[in-house]
């Protein structure tokens, strides 16, 4: 009986593995008819070459292939991508057989012959539970940084611009590069071009580069096999390939070495990448967008940045205003975070007091919109009232002339927050206020974001 289900999943990448060439050839055609990509193979060796090239969502594997068990090759395809969803296809279907292909790591198991609707509903079931589990690690991620920025509302007609320009360019697959201080939004810009493309149903990856040192930023992008240097004790796909036909962005893209640089410009171009210790070729389909704090024209002329890798990233260039240039939003981003920082510790605040108003409004937030919200969380954890007042904000944002100073019976971590807000709050890039400061980027990165500037 033919099925009424019309709804189709989203599109996926499918590995055949069958020794029938019927059976490859009408999997094929109803795969593809459904608008997915397909590969067929007829054993298990181009089966494990085909799975070092790309990544597959689904992988449908005969249980006997030629002389060969197809349930051995269960485990080669996870330890290539561990969300692929195999499916053991047979004529000699059993109980035992299916408890086997189950324990082995196999997500479902159809008996030969099957019809077309058979195979149509098991991959569209397949497909949504892929579309699940990409929703559930967004939804992880978004538990760990959910607030009022997300939203992307602005009363500033620069920002308003900025914003529906973000609009367009996520209906393209065009790479988009964000510039601004830190602070302004940028990885809020890239969650939401991501969930305004047609790649939203599919995973979105973050690498913040200077979170991660040089030397590892590459495996980090590309992975790596294992033994492929000292720590490297099993195989790791990378982040690139765990975002595959969704998004992958890059944070603060002018700090990346320039060996890592040459490798990303060759995968903007080829689409093509290899793992660390592997030099087997890879693919991969994600949309890029990257973003920055530096002067990428300067350091491209300074011989820092690849110029070419520079022309391959700025085909959409967006350029985020810092706060103290769109002061119109200070108070309405203040009382949106006073509200959910409120509920979240459970204390009713009521507002701000006139005094702290005028504070929050002439303080010029070298930090931009997370030194604003760090500075509220403070208050409504340490503060004691039903209105935040001058007492209960941060003294680096407070101007009076008892500021802490050298000498001062403060910690040490006092004197350093309030040092490098001011070397910031003077600076127009993290490279310039780290030279200053006479630390490397990634020293001051990590102090950024454990005083919220």
């Amino acid at each position: 009986m033919k099925t009424t289900d019309k709804k189709k999943s989203a599109s996926l990448n499918i590995l055949i593995v069958d020794d029938e060439a019927n059976i490859r050839k009408t999997l094929s055609y109803c795969l593809a008819a459904e608008g997915h990509s397909v590969v067929a193979v007829s054993n298990t060796a181009d089966a494990g070459r085909e799975a070092g090239t790309r990544s597959f969502d689904v992988a449908f594997v005969d249980l006997r292939i030629s002389e060969e068990n197809g349930l051995d090759l269960i485990p080669v395809l996870l330890s290539k991508s561990s969300w692929t969803k195999i499916v053991i296809i047979t004529a000699y279907a059993s109980i035992k057989s299916a408890v086997e292909a189950m324990q082995r790591g196999a997500a479902d198991y159809i008996a030969k012959p099957f019809t077309p609707d058979q195979v149509r509903l098991l991959t569209r079931r397949i497909g949504r539970i892929r579309e699940l589990e990409t929703e559930i690690a967004a939804l992880r991620e978004d538990l760990q940084r959910l607030g009022p920025e997300e939203r992307l509302q602005s009363r500033n007609a620069g920002m308003q611009r900025v914003i529906e320009t973000a609009r367009k360019a996520a209906r393209s697959e065009a790479i988009v590069l964000l510039k601004g201080e830190s602070g302004t939004g940028k990885s809020v810009f890239a969650r939401a071009i991501h969930r305004w493309s047609a790649r939203s149903a599919k995973p979105m990856a973050v690498v913040a580069c200077p979170a991660v040192p040089a030397e590892l930023l590459e495996s980090e992008l590309f992975g790596h096999v294992k033994g492929a240097f000292t720590g490297a004790v099993r195989d790791y796909p990378g982040r690139i390939a765990a975002c595959e036909g969704g998004t992958f962005f890059l944070d603060e893209i002018g700090d990346m070495s320039s060996s890592v640089q040459s490798k990303l410009l060759r995968f903007i171009q080829d689409k093509e990448y290899e793992r660390i210790g592997d030099a087997t070729p890879r693919k991969a389909d994600v949309r890029i967008i990257a973003a920055t704090n530096a002067d990428l024209d300067k350091r491209v002329a300074e011989g820092r940045f690849r110029e070419d890798l520079f022309y391959r990233l700025n085909v959409i260039s967006l350029t985020l205003p810092p706060l103290r240039i769109r002061t119109e939003d200070i108070m309405p981003l203040a009382m949106d975070f006073l509200a959910y920082l409120g509920r979240a510790n459970h204390k009713p605040i009521l507002g701000f007091t006139e005094e702290a108003e005028q504070i929050f409004t002439s303080y010029p937030w070298p930090g931009n919109v997370r030194e604003l919200r760090n500075a509220i969380e403070r208050a409504v954890i340490l503060g004691g009232g039903e209105w935040i007042g001058k007492n209960d904000l941060p003294d680096s944002i407070v101007p009076y002339v008892g500021s802490p100073a050298i000498g001062d019976p403060v910690s040490l971590s006092a004197i350093e927050e309030l040092h490098i807000r001011k070397v910031m709050a003077g600076t127009s890039s993290l490279q310039e206020a780290a030279d200053i400061l006479g630390i490397d980027q990634a020293t001051l990165w990590r102090r950024r974001k454990t005083y919220g500037i």
